[in-house]
C-alpha cells in the first residue's frame, strides 16, 4: 500500500508543480481511478502526506460536482514561521507530522539536505527513547527549539 500512496503523493506533487495557480483541482474517483484503487486510498495520501505540517491546505467539496484542491502553502517570511513556532507550543507531534515539518523546511530553503536529514534523526522514536506522550511531547519541544532558532536574526 506505502508504493501506491508515494505513487499517488509523487504525481500530485508534480501537477502542483506545474500548476500555474499555486492549487491543484483534481476529482477523487478520478484520481483513484487513474490509480485504479478505491477512494479511501486517495483519502489515506492526502491525510497523510498533505497535512498543513506538510506545507498543504486540502479543501474537499463532496457530491457530483464534487472536487479536492490542494493548496501549497508558502512560508515567505518570519512571520510564516513564526506562526509555524506558535503551532508547536506545548503541542504533541508524531514522528510523521515531525518529518513532513522537516521536509517543507527543506523545501522551503530554511533548512539544507543534511540539516534535515540530523533532524530527522533527532527526533526519530528510536532516538526518543521515550513512551509516548512524553516521546511525542518531547518531539514538539525539540522542533519548537529548531523553529526558534530559524527566526534568530543573530546568527
Amino acid at each position: 500500500m506505502s508504493i501506491l500512496a508515494d505513487e499517488i503523493e509523487r504525481y500530485l506533487k508534480g501537477l502542483l508543480e506545474t500548476s500555474m495557480e499555486g492549487f491543484l483541482e483534481i476529482k477523487r474517483n478520478d484520481l483513484a481511478e487513474k490509480f485504479m484503487c478505491v477512494p479511501s486510498q486517495i483519502n489515506y495520501v492526502l491525510e497523510t502526506r498533505f497535512s498543513n505540517n506538510q506545507g498543504y491546505h486540502i479543501e474537499s467539496r463532496r457530491g457530483g460536482g464534487g472536487f479536492i484542491r490542494i493548496v501549497k502553502l508558502v512560508v515567505q517570511q518570519d512571520d510564516d514561521l513564526l506562526n509555524l513556532v506558535n503551532s508547536t507550543e506545548g503541542k504533541l507531534i508524531s514522528q510523521k507530522s515531525g518529518e513532513g515539518l522537516i521536509t517543507r523546511l527543506e523545501e522551503e530553503g530554511f533548512l539544507t539536505k543534511k540539516e534535515g536529514i540530523i533532524l530527522k534523526s533527532i527526533i526519530d522514536k528510536n532516538t526518543i527513547l521515550l513512551d509516548a506522550p512524553e516521546r511525542d511531547l518531547l518531539r514538539g519541544r525539540i522542533l519548537r527549539s529548531v523553529l526558534i532558532s530559524l527566526l534568530r536574526e543573530d546568527l
